[in-house]
């Protein structure tokens, strides 16, 4: 290889190991921090225009490609039928950008360690803000620059990315303190969720330790395995003992939520979403092949609540549920496309679950995480339709892949 040549692949590996570092450490402490490493890995996406790597593309690639565009052109082109603003196309657009992405990233795979020690780096910091926010600031809810559940969610999500690198970890030649760090980036992710009194986050992790057990649990051994577990049983306990977390607050409200929503009163935060649900559900029944649109959700929420069979407070939301709210907008191909777009990534990174290469593993692992937690985050809360959820789950797939596909091509 010419010299030059070898002088731009170093300095383009340097620069997606430095842009994916910082997807992770600034994720959540500093405002639109989701954004700065994607928006690197974007700009360094331009030189594939003169630079032409050989990739050789196979049928996974194209179809997990296909997936984020048709997802991106069919959210587009229902808010172009619908005469949306311009700013409305601004979400579903990152979906697209996110396969230059992946491709640069596939070109230029990021070192490993500078991955997990992002999300490491950025689960301390969330973690040490939110104690910070909680105990001396007396903030009922840790929250940053993004909206309070967007925030303990992604909080989690780091956490559970830390877990699945624990499969890279054990092949290091540092091993015992790689493990220690990214078990302490797995407590902190856990405690920056607790503390945000984010609930929905939490409803799915019995599947994400089932998919961490399928992936290490004839490995790594059942002890760390159940000192993972119990590590994380016991941060869940303290910070439930702990008052000043507000955690068993939170708890408490839920089942008098759910109590009061049995007595017809809507107004709390759960019956909120239950009524939000019920009127989606009906709206869907009215118009389940094209949706209501962007708008078109907003007039017909209206027309339930003038009847009398939502409360106004639902007029101005989304429907809270990922694939109701999409399901009423966009009609029913909007909604197979949303399942797509969780179903397919999470196939194709499954396949790879068990692979003998621990690096390819811990990459597959974390890949088919991001997808499940989407999935629970979806349950109670339309997290694409926040800027922190797209950028977080298209730019980390496109990061995921890209890296994961480069291991097996030998070019990392």
């Amino acid at each position: 290889m010419p010299y030059a040549e070898v002088q731009h692949l170093s300095l383009a590996r340097r620069y997606s190991s430095l842009a994916v570092f910082l997807m992770g450490a600034l994720a959540l402490i500093v405002p639109s921090g989701y954004s700065y490493g994607p928006i690197l890995l974007l700009l360094g996406s331009f030189t594939l225009l003169w630079k032409r790597p050989e990739l050789r593309l196979q049928k996974a690639d194209k179809a997990l490609m296909l997936v984020l565009m048709l997802y991106s052109l069919f959210f587009m082109l229902h808010l172009w039928l619908e005469g949306a603003e311009s700013s409305a196309f601004d979400r579903p657009s990152r979906f697209m950008f996110a396969v230059p992405v992946l491709l640069f990233v596939w070109a230029y795979p990021p070192r490993q360690a500078f991955i997990w020690a992002g999300l490491v780096v950025g689960s301390l910091l969330t973690a040490s803000w939110a104690l910070w926010q909680s105990l001396v600031l007396n903030i009922e809810r840790a929250t940053g620059y993004t909206y309070v559940i967007q925030f303990g969610n992604i909080s989690m999500l780091m956490g559970i990315f830390c877990l699945a690198g624990l499969g890279w970890a054990v092949v290091q030649p540092d091993s015992r303190r790689w493990m220690a760090l990214l078990l302490l980036g797995a407590i902190a992710g856990a405690l920056g969720s607790l503390l945000s009194g984010s609930r929905g986050g939490w409803i799915g992790l019995p599947v994400v330790f089932w998919v961490l057990y399928r992936a290490y649990g004839q490995d790594l051994g059942r002890r760390l395995s159940m000192l993972a577990l119990a590590t994380l049983l016991a941060l869940g306990t303290l910070a439930y003992v702990v008052p000043q977390t507000g955690v068993q607050e939170r708890v408490a409200q839920a089942f008098t939520d759910i109590d009061l929503y049995q007595q017809g009163e809507k107004l709390t935060s759960l019956g909120a979403r239950f009524d939000m649900w019920q009127g989606a559900m009906q709206l869907i029944a009215e118009k389940p092949l094209t949706g209501w649109g962007w708008h078109g959700y907003h007039e017909g929420m209206q027309a339930l609540a003038e009847r009398g069979e939502v409360t106004p407070f639902a007029v101005e939301q989304h429907a809270h549920n990922e694939y109701l709210d999409s399901f009423a907008r966009r009609g029913v191909v909007g909604f197979l496309l949303l399942l797509a777009l969780y179903l397919v990534p999470l196939r194709l990174f499954a396949k790879r679950m068990r692979a003998p290469d621990m690096e390819l593993r811990a990459l597959a692992t974390a890949g088919a995480l991001l997808p499940v937690a989407f999935m629970d985050f979806g349950l109670s809360q339309v997290f694409l339709g926040h800027n922190s959820g797209v950028m977080v789950y298209a730019f980390w797939l496109a990061v995921l892949w890209g890296a994961m596909r480069a291991r097996e091509q030998g070019r990392s």
